[in-house]
């Protein structure tokens, strides 16, 4: 009776290792299912507010706002809890998980009028935008932020846990703060003020050719400045990291 109590328990358990490896759906967000849904839209600037997801933004030559959604790593019969509404001029996407679940996770691609200004919260996920000019405000507690094609007014960037990259940027005044990650920014355009903050990390900054007020610190680590400074220059860039290494560089 002992071993066959013990044969039953192995075969449970080999079951249970069956359900995690084989019946939750796709554990690649990939390869999920594409999901949509638009609602109208007429306002000027837009929060978006999400957990557990990763978030695609750009902006679109449309009078709407176009969501895409894949969700992976939910089990069959245990379906995840999903919102996405917009109330007012908050959008929000949350994704919570039930029951046995493996890489349970949501993607999704968001076009908003061109004209927009954005604000975007994320609990859990990386954050990437491309082509605004109106500026972005952008924060996630634990994943990166990646932007691409960058301009207006203004640029706040943060992330308590990730790397923040940005490639043609172009936005007046930027602030990129990490508690832990990299911080690397190319301009395309030369910008009137500059600060990249990490904690834990190094920072990389390349910049068009100008006339910068450069203040930089790093207990930790090599600096290196590689670009024309005058202190009387409109032009003010900072860059602090408690350890890594600091390079501001001309932009290639």
């Amino acid at each position: 009776m002992a071993a066959r109590t013990r044969s039953l328990t192995a075969l449970g358990g080999a079951a249970l290792v069956a359900l995690v490896a084989t019946g939750c759906g796709n554990t690649d967000v990939a390869d999920a299912p594409v999901e949509k849904k638009s609602f109208a839209y007429s306002g000027k600037s837009l929060t978006v507010n999400s957990d557990s997801s990763d978030l695609e933004l750009v902006p679109a030559d449309i009078k709407e706002i176009q969501v895409e959604r894949q969700v992976s790593g939910a089990v069959p019969g245990s379906n995840p809890d999903l919102v996405w509404k917009l109330d007012g001029d908050t959008l929000t996407l949350k994704l919570k998980c039930t029951g046995i679940s493996v890489n349970c996770k949501a993607r999704y691609s968001v076009k908003v009028p061109r004209d927009v200004a954005l604000t975007v919260g994320n609990d859990n996920g990386l954050i990437r935008a491309t082509g605004f000019t109106t500026g972005l405000r952008a924060k996630t507690d634990n994943g990166e932020v990646r932007l691409k094609d960058m301009s207006g007014a203004e640029l706040d960037l943060e992330s308590d846990n990730g790397r923040i990259d940005g490639e043609g940027i172009s936005a007046k005044s930027v602030t990129a703060r990490t508690d832990n990650g990299e911080v690397r920014l190319n301009f395309t355009a030369v910008p009137d003020l500059l600060e990249a903050q990490s904690h834990d990390g190094g920072i990389r900054l390349g910049l068009p050719k100008a006339m910068y007020k450069v203040d930089t610190s790093a207990k930790k680590g090599d600096i290196t400045v590689d670009v024309p400074q005058a202190d009387d220059s409109t032009h003010v860039v900072t860059a602090s990291t408690r350890n890594g290494d600091i390079t501001i560089e001309t932009a290639r």
